[in-house]
């Protein structure tokens, strides 16, 4: 038996050990706090672990993505990276003066930015 099979061996056991324990811990997690604070704050009705479960993996899907690591995401700070230490440190510091300007006419108040 090869080594990588070896290793095989336990990761694939772990790896799914790890997704059942993820489920319970998780549909528990948000069944609890749903039930804790949905009610109480907005009226609406208690929900089951299933229920819990479904709008633990409908999150995901919505805002995790389906890959691991969160799709791209890596790869554009790496990209991001890159085209920054492209630039000469006069335009980095155009660049941080153009943010400051932007954040300093924008109030949570009011999100329009003053002209």
């Amino acid at each position: 038996m090869s080594k990588r099979s070896r290793k095989l061996i336990w990761i694939i056991p772990a790896a799914i050990v790890g997704i059942v324990i993820f489920i319970a811990l998780g549909g528990a997690l948000v069944m609890l706090l749903w039930n804790w604070l949905a009610p109480a704050l907005f009226g609406l009705q208690l929900i089951t672990f299933w229920q819990a479960v479904g709008l633990l993996a409908l999150c995901r899907i919505l805002f995790g993505g389906f890959g691991l690591g969160g799709g791209g995401s890596h790869r554009s700070r790496r990209h991001t990276r890159g085209r920054w230490e492209e630039l000469t440190p006069e335009e980095q510091a155009r660049f941080r003066e153009g943010l400051r300007d932007r954040s300093a006419r924008t109030t949570p108040l009011n999100s329009n930015p003053s002209v």
